[in-house]
């Protein structure tokens, strides 16, 4: 069977997408980096892809707030075809601005257009660049994190990171729905009082909340950055002996879902 076909969406400002092609293709897709600009000139065609990758960086210098105007991309330009691949239960995922983008156009937790939570302006108000420890919610729908039983090391680089929710209705409703993928917890694995705090969890989100999904599982999005070590030599102290942690993981998953739409 072919490589299932993996879009890496540029915006202007963004500057994650190698990485993010990179570990595409290590985890098995034909990764293929295309700028918004190709989409609207018609250069290339979200439907002729089975997976969507929406990388890190700054869209539009972060004006009107993290992914604010990369969002409107999404619903006033591709809407309708972006829609149409959520629909289908292709694998869309979501990188720090790439994952703002999501949410704010609402397709996370979803469905869009309607945003239901917000990524804002870190707790402490400042940027924040570090190694943080991931781990999987057991009761999570999300097909990127499924079968993920070891936590995932990798860096944070944000300044709009943390998930703020209008209310505690839908602070309920993402646990209860299962559309909390991962949260943050302390770099030596341990939370005595069941919180990860600072600097574990980097930017206050709620309940330690560091990546959500849609109902459906196939949207996911997080503020931390996998693609960053998908190889061994990468983890901070591999010079030392120290291994394990990768975010390879969450990538093969999309991909081995994408093979399902490969014709």
């Amino acid at each position: 069977m072919a490589a299932p076909r993996v879009m890496v969406m540029m915006a202007p400002g963004t500057n994650r997408d190698r990485e993010a092609a990179l570990a595409c293709e290590m985890a098995g897709g034909r990764a293929e980096i295309v700028h918004i600009n190709d989409l609207v000139a018609g250069h290339s065609d979200l439907h002729d892809y089975q997976m969507l990758v929406l990388p890190g960086g700054f869209s539009y210098g972060d004006d009107l707030g993290g992914g604010r105007l990369w969002a409107t991309d999404l619903l006033r330009r591709f809407r309708q075809g972006l829609d149409a691949f959520v629909a289908a239960g292709k694998p869309v995922m979501g990188i720090c601005n790439g994952f703002q983008a999501l949410v704010k156009a609402g397709y996370l937790p979803g469905p869009a257009p309607r945003q239901r939570v917000t990524l804002t302006f870190n707790r402490r108000g400042h940027f924040e660049c570090r190694w943080v420890r991931l781990r999987a919610n057991p009761t999570t729908h999300c097909l990127f994190t499924a079968g993920l039983e070891e936590d995932v090391l990798c860096p944070v680089a944000h300044g709009e990171g943390r998930l703020a929710l209008p209310d505690e209705d839908t602070r309920d409703a993402l646990w209860r729905e299962g559309l909390v993928a991962l949260t943050y917890v302390p770099m030596d694995g341990v939370a005595p009082d069941g919180r990860a705090g600072y600097p574990a969890n980097p930017n206050g989100s709620v309940d330690d909340v560091a990546g959500i999904c849609n109902a459906a599982g196939n949207v996911f999005g997080l503020m931390p950055h996998p693609e960053d070590h998908v190889m061994p030599q990468q983890h901070p102290r591999w010079t030392r002996g120290e291994s394990g942690g990768l975010g390879i993981h969450l990538f093969t998953n999309g991909v081995r879902a994408a093979r399902a739409f490969v014709e």
